[in-house]
């Protein structure tokens, strides 16, 4: 499945999967990446490759270029045989994540039902009985690019992004959905917030969701909401 390898600078590579992004383009992605996670944390390491970042059908790959081993990184890797190495794994965990959409929260989902033609509670309804898949974290640590929505969810981005959006929305675009683990600017149509930590650097785990992950939103009201927020922040 991999397409080709391009090196764009001297200390990294991309590997290319092709230009399809769909579940199980993906999971080919995380399992060959893990294939490489394992090279990495091995004790010999004989490559000596430094990091393996996964995205939706490319993976980064960066390497110690005064080594001079890049063509021996650049065979293993074409070498790679998922089938082989038995290495595919099916992920059937669900993660549960509540979200409230409330009107102080759900920034614009009045403005989605007039481009869309849908009601709020159509809107609300097709983004909980989705399950989601999460293709990759990006923009930021901890922030998941979840898929696949509800084709009559399909929105572009902002013309104007917003110079802050509150820690915990919730977000859409087109076919994917996103969750902000910290405040920081965005251009997603915001329909809703979550009151968990998504991100936390002091923990041998940091992100909440990783890549491959399956998802599924819960609807809660404000007061769970500030309920949830309160005991987190007790912590």
């Amino acid at each position: 499945m991999l397409k080709k390898i391009t090196q764009i600078n001297e200390c990294a590579l991309i590997l290319d999967f092709g230009s399809i992004v769909s579940i199980d383009v993906n999971k080919y992605i995380n399992n060959f990446a893990n294939i490489v996670y394992d090279e990495i944390n091995n004790k010999n390491n004989r490559f000596q490759i430094i990091n393996c970042v996964p995205s939706y059908n490319k993976i980064l790959i960066q390497f110690n270029p005064l080594l001079n081993n890049k063509n021996k990184i650049i065979s293993y890797l074409n070498n790679i045989n998922l089938e082989k190495k038995n290495t595919i794994k099916i992920n059937s965990d669900i993660l549960e994540i509540p979200i409230c959409y409330s009107l102080i929260f759900s920034l614009d989902l009045e403005n989605i039902s007039k481009k869309l033609s849908l009601s709020k509670d159509e809107i609300i309804n097709l983004h909980l009985n989705t399950d989601f898949h999460v293709y990759m974290n990006g923009f930021m640590p901890g922030l998941p690019f979840m898929g696949d929505l509800d084709s009559r969810l399909f929105l572009e981005r902002k013309l104007t992004p917003r110079t802050s959006l509150q820690k915990g929305s919730v977000g859409i675009v087109n076919k994917f959905c996103v969750i902000y683990p910290n405040t920081s600017p965005g251009g997603w149509n915001i329909i809703g917030r979550t009151p968990l930590n998504l991100f936390n650097k002091n923990i041998s785990e940091p992100c909440l969701i990783n890549s491959d992950k399956k998802i599924k939103f819960k609807k809660i009201s404000l007061k769970e909401f500030n309920e949830i927020e309160k005991n987190l922040n007790a912590v």
